[in-house]
């Protein structure tokens, strides 16, 4: 299953709290829902449910798990929403255990274990496994060499600060733009595949 990061990014790499203003407020973060004024139903919208259908399972960190198994069950009946509960999922965490899993069809991956275990899924056939938000467990992917693709949906604001999916360990990694979509709110949804060695 190939790894396909989806974000939605602000100029300056930022990618937390995109949905609302309590929604990750570590480091004093006071931008929360910033994504708002730039949405674009077809083409910002029309991106995140490509992402998804194009998924056979999700992977999430912790946090990110968290906030979303609070907020999709809820929704259901709603075909998107339906879809979210319904796919597989995937949580990486050194904390939840599995009595904590309510979230259907949810599989615990130990913090420990990740990569090797995340490396297994990969090497698997099917369609993508998908990572949306989760920006740790996003940096770590592309630190590893793990991940495939990204589709960044890059928003026309700079936020001055705050948590990225990009690591700090001084490894080049290429990747190749494959497309890249404009919305008329000035959004640009980007496509990227890792580039091939040489």
């Amino acid at each position: 299953m190939p790894i396909v990061i989806s974000e939605f990014i602000s100029l300056d790499g930022v990618v937390q709290a995109p949905g609302g203003p309590q929604e990750d407020t570590d480091g004093g973060f006071a931008h929360g829902g910033w994504t708002h004024a730039f949405f674009d139903p077809e083409v910002v919208g029309g991106a995140f449910d490509a992402a998804l259908n194009d998924a056979d399972a999700l992977l999430f960190g912790r946090r990110t798990w968290s906030v979303m198994a609070q907020a999709w069950p809820e929704r259901a009946g709603d075909p998107f929403a339906d879809r979210m509960n319904s796919i597989r999922k995937y949580v990486v965490s050194g904390t939840l255990g599995e009595s904590d899993l309510a979230w259907e069809n949810t599989t615990l991956i130990p913090g420990g274990e990740a990569v090797a275990h995340i490396g297994k899924l990969r090497e698997q056939d099917g369609g993508n496994l998908l990572v949306m938000g989760s920006p740790s467990l996003a940096r770590l992917l592309i630190s590893e060499g793990l991940a495939d693709e990204l589709r960044l949906i890059v928003m026309p604001v700079v936020l001055g600060g705050g948590k990225t999916i990009f690591p700090h360990d001084g490894g080049k990694h290429a990747f190749e733009l494959v497309s890249a979509t404009t919305a008329p709110t000035g959004a640009q949804v980007c496509v990227y595949r890792r580039a091939s060695a040489g």
